[in-house]
């Protein structure tokens, strides 16, 4: 397999709710006026915390400093895995799963944090720019890796950039063993051409920025509450749209698309308190037991709490299993 170093630089961002009003024209202007914009790597998610805010440089010029606005520090470049043009037979599973053994787990071991993006095209995986010779060391053995300049990909060897760099000998630190929640919500992963996004445009402004639902701004107390998460990605030129049914209703069928299968899928929301950015291993307690078991998932990390989405007919096994993984000594 390959595995391609795009050629963003990203900053991830948090917009708080009551200091959205702020935001709303630069953000529009990045989700409607890409040319003018010139952001090529724009994505936005809500949850009843707050807004998440991931976009290149060019991007992140349209963010104006504020009160309301927090920045993570680092620069994030986003890594991407691709299988030499073979296609997935339809028994594998898809998401973050396939790629839970040979990238996420060993970047775990080697203290490297992730922050992790599923869209309906693909997974990101997001590392900082910092631990890039690290993130090749470890990786180079597993994949082919290239490096995307200008639109064009070389290969990097380790010497390249590690310069001696050594593998972390040293044991992982005790993981954190963080709650995890189950929403109610079911959910869709879609996507839709983006020269229909003027079609839209009233009813995606109207459920990103003027939603009344009465859990907004409500922190989830119990397993059978529903929760607000609408995630919208504009990256390359391709829309991923993350909802639940409830907001799919008000978009247009016929212009939304998503596998043939139409698959619905649930929630696994982890952390209790705000994860942070610093702890390493977070997507490897999740994905490696549900990669175990060919389980297919989604997975989206926002700047308080990171989202597994599974489908809903593998809920009651997926919670079992990753309560049951919990309880395990680590080895």
């Amino acid at each position: 397999m390959d595995l391609h170093i795009l050629d963003h630089r990203l900053r991830v961002t948090s917009i708080c709710k009551n200091g959205l009003v702020n935001f709303t024209h630069p953000l529009i202007k990045l989700i409607f006026l890409r040319n003018r914009a010139r952001c090529k790597f724009f994505s936005l998610t809500e949850t009843p915390e707050n807004y998440t805010v991931v976009l290149d440089e060019e991007g992140f010029k349209e963010l104006q400093p504020s009160e309301h606005l927090l920045v993570e520090s680092s620069v994030w470049l986003p890594l991407n895995v691709v299988s030499n043009g073979n296609s997935s037979s339809s028994s594998q599973a898809v998401g973050v799963t396939k790629i839970a053994k040979s990238v996420i787990a060993p970047l775990a071991q080697q203290h490297v944090s992730v922050f992790m993006l599923s869209t309906y095209q693909t997974d990101f995986i997001l590392v900082r720019e910092k631990d890039l010779a690290v993130v090749i060391n470890t990786l180079e053995e597993e994949f082919n890796i290239y490096r995307e300049v200008g639109g064009e990909y070389s290969a990097v060897l380790s010497q390249d950039v590690c310069n001696g760099f050594q593998k972390n000998g040293k044991e992982a630190p005790q993981l954190t063993v963080h709650p995890l929640l189950i929403p109610q919500n079911q959910f869709c992963v879609m996507s839709l051409d983006p020269d229909t996004l003027p079609a839209i445009a009233t009813t995606l402004i109207d459920v990103l920025f003027y939603s009344n639902s009465p859990k907004e701004g409500a922190l989830p107390s119990q397993d059978l509450d529903c929760i607000k998460f609408f995630s919208f990605s504009l990256i390359d030129g391709y829309v991923s749209l993350v909802m639940d049914t409830e907001a799919q209703r008000q978009f247009p069928a016929d212009l939304l698309f998503t596998s043939s299968s139409r698959e619905l899928w649930r929630m696994v929301r982890i952390g209790g308190q705000p994860l942070g950015f610093d702890e390493c291993g977070i997507v490897a307690q999740i994905s490696q037991p549900l990669a175990d078991n060919n389980i297919s998932a989604y997975y989206i990390s926002t700047f308080s709490f990171d989202h597994a989405l599974v489908p809903e007919e593998d809920i009651v096994s997926v919670t079992e299993m990753l309560q049951q993984h919990r309880k395990e000594p680590a080895c």
